[in-house]
């Protein structure tokens, strides 16, 4: 038997077995090999560009993420409006700006509400899904609480945002276990504006209202300074005194302000004001009585001689007809009296004595005098003025800014009030804030981006570019031959080459030479040449 030789593998096309050397091949014709340069010319070109195209785009930032189809064709169209150029991210759906112009982009959105159609309030117990926990549900209804708190503690005109934290604990079925809610509030004031203690009391009352079983003694109210704004009882005389008092001062401040703006400048002049406020509730009452007054009521009683004056006595009728002892007449001593007064009544003189007790009507005034806190007892006002420029402020134009100062705040000298105006030149008159440095200004990351992509492109031009260039001409110049020198003789003056023969054509070895003589023979010869031509077409075209 004989053995099965194996089949021969087909071998690989020639073209396929060695990529290396097809490539070597390919790059080693002279069609290839000529333009190679151009080709590498071109790249670099191309590769100088693109980074030119990457540095100098400025870094792009990250505005919105996640935001609805809507929202997002809103705030684009705002951004292209105001000229700032956006970007939309394919794959993430992120929305970019240039680091640039981030800042500025986000308060041109802001005053403008955009984004609008971020779920919020009561708009989120809509997502919710089916079969969600009890305790998810109880976090969104508190979140959507908060948030619509929130909204409407911002519709107040000195707020600028707010935001509400409820603290509702589980419900109990045990009485001693069951814990109030409370709330806190943070607010975010606008630039120059405060709240009185009516706008703070309304804030509180509103969380309060909002939430089951809330008082208003567990709401606290916040600013983005972090200054306490609701008090307690303890806290209200001294906060009531500060705030009296501050509001004397703003009232001076004003009247300063408006009074010196138009006289001196703006920012030519600062003034400060203090105010003793007296803050406190005096009351005074004050009675009265005229000396001479009226009898109003008199009880009493009074004794007599029983002598001289015998009270009748007996029963009446038993002894009537009985004539009386007969009796002796006799002097009664006289009593003391005294002195009538003018308007008393004549002494009695059968009256001994007497015993009274008289209520007189006197006249009576009740004076009562309260007066209302908020008095100013002292102000003391001071004024700094700025020199001019050229010059200084004399006395008199000194003096009458200082008269015209205490015309406006109400100087009484009486309570010891001060005003005190002065001129003096300010530290740091013009520049009004510290200089940055300049490396932290925004121009020094665009030059630097620049500048970058500048030298960048000018290496790839001398470095890349250049030489590149430098190659491909030596090599035209190599590709055509030198014509031979003239001759010279005894003169400077060159002399003609001679002409060139078939002999030289038939003779010549070499792709360049041949090239080099065709050449000579066209210049040569040039109706021979168009001839030859003209027979090679005809013989191409039969």
């Amino acid at each position: 038997m004989s053995a099965l030789v194996p089949a021969p593998t087909p071998a690989l096309p020639e073209r396929f077995a060695n990529p290396l050397r097809q490539v070597r091949s390919l790059l080693a014709q002279p069609a290839v090999r000529r333009s190679l340069p151009m080709a590498l010319l071109v790249t670099l070109v191309g590769a100088a560009a693109l980074a030119w195209l990457t540095l100098s785009t400025p870094t792009q930032k990250t505005l919105f993420t996640g935001l609805p189809d809507a929202d997002k064709a809103a705030v684009v169209a705002a951004l292209d409006q105001a000229n700032i150029k956006s970007k939309i991210d394919g794959g993430t759906g992120a929305l970019t700006v240039g680091e640039d112009d981030y800042s500025r982009a986000r308060m041109l959105l802001a005053g403008q509400g955009l984004p609008k159609a971020a779920p919020g309030g009561y708009a989120i117990l809509d997502q919710l899904p089916m079969g969600v926990s009890r305790a998810v549900e109880g976090e969104r209804l508190r979140q959507a609480r908060e948030t619509e708190l929130a909204r409407s503690i911002g519709e107040i005109d000195a707020v600028a945002e707010a935001r509400v934290h409820l603290a509702t604990p589980e419900a109990s079925v045990f009485v001693r276990d069951n814990a109030s809610p409370s709330a806190s509030v943070i607010l975010k004031l606008n630039p120059g504006r405060s709240l009185d203690d009516a706008q703070v009391s309304s804030i509180v009352n509103l969380v309060a209202s909002s939430v089951p079983g809330m008082k208003p003694d567990a709401v606290t109210v916040v600013d983005q300074m972090g200054a306490l704004l609701t008090h307690g009882a303890t806290d209200t005389a001294g906060t009531e005194r500060l705030n009296a008092q501050r509001r004397v001062e703003d009232k001076v401040r004003t009247q300063l302000v408006q009074l010196l703006t138009p006289l001196v400048g703006a920012n030519n002049f600062t003034a400060e004001v203090q105010a003793d406020v007296n803050l406190d509730e005096t009351q005074a009452t004050r009675e009265s009585y005229d000396k001479a007054g009226t009898l109003r009521a008199e009880t009493g009683q009074w004794t007599g001689d029983q002598k001289t004056a015998a009270t009748p006595g007996g029963i009446p009728g038993a002894l009537s007809n009985t004539p009386p002892v007969a009796s002796t007449v006799q002097q009664p001593t006289p009593v003391p009296s005294p002195s009538p007064t003018a308007g008393a009544a004549a002494p009695d003189p059968a009256k001994q004595s007497d015993s009274y007790q008289r209520a007189y009507d006197l006249g009576k005034e009740v004076s009562v005098t309260r007066a209302a806190p908020g008095g100013v007892k002292r102000l003391s006002v001071a004024v700094l003025l700025r020199d001019p420029e050229k010059g200084k402020r004399n006395g008199l134009e000194l003096q009458q800014i200082n008269d015209l100062v205490k015309s406006a705040v109400g100087f009484d000298q009486s309570r010891g009030d001060q005003v005190t105006v002065i001129s003096r030149k300010f530290a740091g008159g013009d520049t009004g804030e510290a200089k940055q440095p300049w490396y932290d200004s925004g121009w020094v990351p665009v030059i630097a981006r620049n500048l970058t992509a500048i030298v960048i492109a000018l290496m790839v031009l001398m470095l890349g570019v250049r030489p590149l260039a430098k190659a491909l001409m030596g090599k035209r110049e190599e590709a055509t031959p030198a014509l031979p020198a003239p001759e010279t003789i005894s003169g400077d003056e060159p002399q003609v080459a001679a002409p060139v023969t078939l002999d030289q054509l038939e003779s010549a070895s070499g792709v360049d030479d041949r090239i080099a003589t065709v050449r000579g023979f066209t210049r040569d010869n040039p109706a021979r040449a168009a001839l030859a031509v003209r027979d090679m077409i005809k013989a191409d075209a039969k």
